[in-house]
């Protein structure tokens, strides 16, 4: 199994630097950094395996998947001390949480299914079956729909967050690992690992409207491999980080042309936009660090 390092972002009081939280899956740490200083604010121990990690609405806490523990734990965004640890099925690998704040979606790889519970309490509310190996999860911006990607079934799964019934599976290329709405709720992005390319799923028919691929001198195709996205700010590109590739794609979120490439070191596997869009940082799973990205001049600082 390869370690993933996903990243998450606080914006803080104007007086207060953004905190970056990573998670550490051989280390069994989250790291929170200071987005000013790039110094290490503290590394905090958590359960066995940490892998997905998010926020909640209100930012008051950090909520990490703990794969080898079957468990979410939560983490106080001010004193970064452990507040409580939830049951979450076998395996959880990606979450995120709704947008009212009210309920958790949690990928459960081992189990196939999608883990639907309270955030406070840790309490079941209903499990969906889904494809084999489930991993990325995301709520549209509207908060309607949530959608899980399923690895070994190579599906992007979309689920009716009013009935949490299963209302859709788009078939898309292979292994599918994240999934990322556009800012306007359109389309919602999926990138496939081993295919090596980004499908763009329209919201409203279920049908896949682009598929994305790339191309860089040098590098073979099967070190191509897509998995963590984001949107800036304005929604106007997309940034894809392409793995052993050992760069992040840039790519127009309105023509789905690839505009370039920035080489940012080994394995980059998730990305995060830092609050005011100015840049974007970049864990990467091979050399335990990350790469902070000036997004006006897509240099790596």
């Amino acid at each position: 199994m390869m370690a993933v390092a996903p990243i998450v972002m606080l914006l803080a009081t104007p007086a207060l630097a953004d905190k970056i939280f990573v998670s550490n899956e051989r280390d069994n740490t989250v790291t929170v950094v200071n987005s000013d200083t790039l110094e290490i604010i503290k590394t905090i121990a958590t359960g066995r395996r940490p892998r997905g990690i998010v926020t909640g609405p209100d930012k008051t806490e950090v909520f990490v998947c703990v794969g080898d523990d079957n468990a979410v734990q939560v983490i106080d965004a001010e004193t970064l001390e452990i507040d409580r640890t939830m049951d979450s099925g076998p395996d959880p690998e990606l979450m995120d949480v709704a947008k009212d704040g009210k309920t958790l979606y949690v990928a459960n790889e081992d189990d196939s299914m999608v883990t639907i519970m309270k955030p406070d309490t840790g309490e079941l509310i209903v499990e969906v079956p889904v494809g084999v190996e489930p991993e990325g999860m995301r709520v549209s911006p509207d908060g309607s729909v949530t959608v899980a990607t399923s690895e070994s079934s190579s599906m992007a799964h979309f689920i009716d967050t009013a009935t949490n019934d299963l209302v859709a599976n788009v078939l898309v290329d292979t292994r599918p690992r994240h999934a990322e709405w556009q800012p306007d709720g359109k389309n919602v992005w999926v990138s496939s690992e081993v295919g090596g390319t980004v499908s763009v799923i329209d919201a409203d028919t279920y049908e896949i409207a682009k598929v994305i691929g790339f191309q860089i001198p040098g590098v073979s195709p099967e070190q191509i491999q897509p998995v963590g996205m984001r949107f800036s700010k304005d929604g106007k590109k997309a940034f894809v980080a392409l793995g052993p590739a050992n760069r992040v794609a840039v790519v127009n979120a309105e023509t789905f042309k690839v505009e370039d490439y920035v080489l940012v070191g080994q394995r980059p596997w998730h990305v995060e936009i830092a609050p005011d869009g100015s840049k974007l940082y970049v864990a990467k799973g091979l050399t335990n660090d990350m790469t902070v990205v000036d997004l006006d001049t897509l240099k790596p600082l």
